[in-house]
């Protein structure tokens, strides 16, 4: 079986989500300055500052997580006011870059992320079925290796959440760490440039008719979240374990250490299966009470892909 796709005509790239992640605040103002290396034949690719008041002051948000926000209440709420600047803001690249869910909305969006957690250059998947994206993370692997490139899908009834990429019909996180909030580091910057280089690459090759043979990629499925142990005030009382600290995407077995307390006592993980965490120890996650999260590894496979037969015609 193969799943014909339309073409992509128009992609967006974005920047400053959090305004505190300087690697693709950066690549974005860049490549508003000089596009070269991001043009692709037949294709509109828009660079995006996202959330300019934020970066501007050199933090995550204003009001509120600017990539909770695209959720149908926060897109059609009454413009007062008294609204959340990042809700208007959700509003204004709804309609930008969407209509969400609607076939005006661009094809594609990479939104690029920074985190503090050991993660590498991470792709960020929202649906399981998206044979388009699964096989773009799966020539993106390809073209990194030996360099690993860790896929996390997000797919998950109460623990997805309404992002700024979700305008687009095929939406792509990008996640690279570690690097500190409002801190550029060279190498962090290079995995990101490199990530939306073969993405971007994939694009066009697509375009032009080249097809795509089955596939499989193995991701991270986020599972849980946890939360650091707190006293009856919520108040932290332990930390992440110096066993766990930075090692995202390893295997986390029963009865291995998971966090420390300042007493020097040993908190383990209690589970009747491996996990594999990640967003360890993520600083702009305290205030969301999460320490890391819990995946499973799964396989995900999509069909042969090739650009359909009438766009083929038409090109």
């Amino acid at each position: 079986m193969s799943s014909p796709c339309a073409r992509v005509r128009r992609v967006g790239l974005f920047g400053g989500t959090h305004g505190n992640e300087l690697s693709g605040v950066l690549l974005v103002r860049h490549w508003q300055q000089d596009g070269a290396e991001i043009q692709r034949a037949g294709v509109q690719v828009k660079p995006f500052l996202t959330n300019p008041r934020a970066v501007e002051r050199c933090t995550r948000y204003i009001d509120c997580d600017l990539n909770r926000v695209f959720d149908p209440e926060s897109l059609g709420r009454p413009v007062v006011e008294d609204i959340p600047y990042e809700v208007r803001r959700a509003q204004e690249i709804n309609h930008i870059f969407g209509p969400k869910g609607s076939d005006a909305a661009y094809d594609l969006i990479f939104d690029l992320h920074n985190t503090t957690s050991n993660m590498g250059g991470t792709i960020i998947l929202e649906n399981s079925r998206d044979d388009f994206t699964i096989q773009m993370v799966h020539y993106i692997k390809n073209a990194l290796a030996p360099e690993p490139c860790p896929a996390l899908l997000i797919e998950h009834p109460s623990l997805k959440y309404a992002t700024t990429r979700s305008v687009a019909k095929h939406p792509v996180g990008v996640e690279v760490g570690p690097q500190p909030q409002g801190v550029a580091r060279a190498d962090v910057l290079d995995k990101m440039r490199k990530i939306v280089k073969h993405g971007l690459d994939f694009v066009q090759l697509f375009n032009e008719g080249k097809e795509f043979p089955p596939c499989t990629i193995e991701v991270f499925k986020i599972m849980e979240k946890v939360d650091y142990p707190r006293n009856k005030n919520g108040e932290i009382i332990a930390i992440i374990h110096p066993k766990l600290q930075d090692q995202d995407w390893q295997p986390l077995k029963n009865g291995d250490p998971q966090f420390l307390t300042l007493d020097g006592e040993v908190i383990p993980y209690q589970g009747d299966c491996t996990v594999y965490p990640t967003f360890i120890n993520e600083a702009a996650y305290y205030e969301k009470k999460q320490a890391f999260v819990k995946t499973e590894k799964i396989k995900l496979s999509a069909k042969h892909l090739r650009l359909s037969v009438s766009e083929q015609s038409t090109s």
